[in-house]
């Protein structure tokens, strides 16, 4: 897909210092995207910034914001008036390991914030002025975890399934509209933030651990064609059977008890 020819020559990118976010950034510099990436800190943004002009020579705007502050999306889009993206991708995500109560009410609100209302906010502002235009793009990271219920990742699991029940219900209300929008549903991603987060190692019968660059490839692939979709042949294999084969409380159990290995809790 002609990417720029279809949505134009701007990309927004929240959660764009590492991994997925970052991923995304380098495909589009490639591409000949002028970008905004956006995250908590300045540096590596700068970082990446720098990187992608002198090898695309790619003009990109940093904005760093907390994208857990309830006026977050304000914030962004407000640091870039007068620039109307054509791609918004937001990346960003906030996730408590560990069993719900150990964690206080207000680290589950702070990632309810970052995973959905900022998201949803954005989506909204700049979802008005594409459909005035009568094209873009909209990419939500969504996640396997969110397919059922995930033990030790409540709140994520649960900020992820909305993520990709709003993106397939945008995508009907716009589909004849000329904005595309689609959930991006990824399984185990070797970014920085996973492998700091120290998993052990998942049985063998465990889908492969992906590549930033290959879930960004798969994604533009299939917008304009799917409301959502699962990244890797592994992931899409591993959720038919919890899906379709399983009941709903043997794919809990499963989606816990993996959790639970993975990340050693007792």
């Amino acid at each position: 897909m002609e990417l720029k020819a279809r949505y134009g020559d701007t990309a927004l990118i929240a959660g764009a210092s590492e991994g997925i976010g970052a991923a995304y950034a380098s495909a589009l510099a490639a591409e000949g995207f002028r970008l905004i990436l956006v995250a908590r800190r300045i540096e590596p943004l700068q970082r990446l910034a720098d990187e992608l002009g002198d090898r695309y020579d790619t003009m990109a705007q940093c904005v760093a914001c907390d994208l857990s502050e309830e006026g977050a999306a304000e914030q962004v889009l407000d640091a870039i008036e007068g620039v109307e993206p054509g791609i918004l991708i937001y990346n960003a995500a906030l996730s408590h390991i560990g069993t719900f109560t150990e964690h206080p009410a207000a680290d589950h609100c702070q990632a309810a914030v970052v995973n959905m209302i900022t998201p949803m906010k954005m989506v909204h502002r700049l979802g008005i002025k594409m459909l005035d235009k009568g094209r873009g793009a909209v990419i939500l990271m969504s996640s396997m975890a969110g397919l059922q219920g995930s033990g030790f990742l409540a709140t994520y699991a649960a900020t992820k399934a909305f993520n990709m029940v709003l993106a397939e219900s945008l995508w009907y209300e716009w589909k004849d509209r000329g904005v595309d929008i689609i959930a991006c549903c990824a399984g185990a991603t070797a970014t920085p933030g996973y492998i700091r987060s120290s998993p052990s190692k998942p049985g063998i019968f465990a889908p492969a651990v992906q590549k930033p660059e290959v879930v960004v490839s798969e994604c533009f692939k299939r917008i304009g064609r799917v409301p959502s979709f699962i990244t890797g042949r592994g992931n899409r294999v591993a959720s038919f059977i919890m899906q379709r084969l399983l009941t709903r409380r043997m794919a809990v159990l499963i989606m816990g008890d993996n959790t639970r290995k993975i990340y050693r809790i007792r």
